[in-house]
C-alpha cells in the first residue's frame, strides 16, 4: 500500500520558534484565556473557515495543516486490501495544545522526529492536524471541536469507522487536583472508551472518564471526533503535567522535543494503538 502524502508545509520548518515544552504550564495558562481549551464563546474564530479567511493570518507562518491519507487500491475480484478504519487527529496541535502534534503522529504510526513508520511493520493510520506556528499567542488560533469545519478533516472523519482526537488541557479545566498527571477519556464510542481505559490502566497511566462540559467530554454529535461513519468516536484530553513528563526537560522547541521523547510517551502511544486495534477487531469488514 503506497501512501499518498499531502504536507501543507515542510515538516520541520517553522518549528524552531514554537513554545518550550519545558514551559508547558505557562503555555497552557496563557492558552486558557486565549483559546487553549475555552468555552465556545471564548474562541476568537467561530470556525476553521473563518480562521482561514482572516487576511491577517498567513498559512505556514501563523498556522499549518498536515495530513496523510493512505491509498487503498482494490482492483482484484479475489483479494481485498487492508481498509483504513481509523483516523487520528490533533485539532489544536503545534503551540496551541503543546505535545498533541507529536502524539498524533506517533499514534498514527510515525516517529514525530522524521516520520519514519514506527514500528516499521506498522500498521500506519490516516492522520490530520491543525497547528499553531507562532512564537506566542497560539491560543488565539483555537477553534472548538464542535466548530471544526476544515474540509479535509471532515472528509477524512466521514470516511473512517473510528476517529481519535488528541487534546491538551489544564488540571483546572479537567476538574482535577493541581499537578495531576492524567488523561480524560471522552467521545460517544463507549466500546472505544472502555478499551482506552483498560489499556491506560495496564500501562500505568492515570485515566479518568471525561464528564461535564462538551469541550472536555466530547459528547456532542457535532464534535469532530464523532463525525465518523458510525457517528461516534473517542477524545483524549491530556493534562499539562502528563504531557510535560513525556518529553526530556530543558528542550526549548518542539523540534527538539520530537527527538527527545521519553518512555512514557511511547508507553502512552502503545496503549492507544492497542485500544485502536481492539476496537477495529470488533468491527465488520466493509
Amino acid at each position: 500500500m503506497v501512501p499518498t502524502v499531502i504536507n501543507r508545509r515542510a515538516l520541520m520548518s517553522a518549528l524552531a520558534a514554537a513554545p518550550a515544552l519545558s514551559a508547558l504550564s505557562a503555555v497552557d495558562a496563557v492558552g486558557a484565556t486565549l483559546g487553549s481549551t475555552p468555552a465556545n464563546a471564548a474562541d476568537l474564530y467561530p470556525s476553521n473557515t473563518a480562521l482561514y479567511a482572516d487576511p491577517s493570518l498567513v498559512e505556514g507562518v501563523d498556522y499549518g495543516r498536515r495530513y496523510r491519507r493512505h491509498l487503498i487500491d482494490d482492483q482484484s475480484p479475489q483479494d481485498r486490501p487492508p481498509f483504513i478504519r481509523t483516523t487520528v487527529i490533533a485539532p489544536h496541535g503545534g503551540g496551541i495544545e503543546v505535545g498533541t502534534s507529536e502524539l498524533c503522529l506517533a499514534v498514527a504510526g510515525y516517529d514525530p522526529a522524521d516520520l519514519a513508520p514506527t514500528p516499521a511493520a506498522g500498521p500506519v493510520l490516516d492522520f490530520w492536524m491543525f497547528e499553531g506556528l507562532r512564537s506566542s499567542n497560539n491560543g488565539a488560533l483555537h477553534v472548538t471541536s464542535t466548530h471544526c469545519d476544515d474540509g479535509v478533516v471532515r472528509a477524512m472523519c466521514a470516511g473512517s469507522l473510528n476517529v481519535l482526537s488528541l487534546h491538551g488541557c489544564t488540571t483546572a479545566k479537567a476538574g482535577l487536583e493541581v499537578g495531576a498527571r492524567a488523561v480524560l477519556v471522552g467521545g460517544l464510542n463507549s466500546a472505544f472508551r472502555q478499551y482506552l481505559m483498560e489499556e491506560f490502566a495496564a500501562a500505568g497511566v492515570r485515566a479518568v472518564t471525561a464528564s461535564g462540559e462538551e469541550e472536555i467530554a466530547g459528547a456532542s454529535p457535532e464534535n469532530i471526533c464523532n463525525r465518523s461513519l458510525l457517528g461516534m468516536g473517542a477524545q483524549l484530553e491530556l493534562t499539562t503535567e502528563l504531557r510535560a513528563t513525556m518529553f526530556a526537560p530543558g528542550k526549548s522547541t518542539r523540534a527538539e522535543a520530537a527527538v527527545n521523547t521519553l518512555p512514557l510517551f511511547w508507553g502512552f502511544t502503545t496503549a492507544v494503538r492497542t485500544a485502536i486495534q481492539r476496537v477495529e477487531a470488533t468491527q465488520p469488514i466493509l
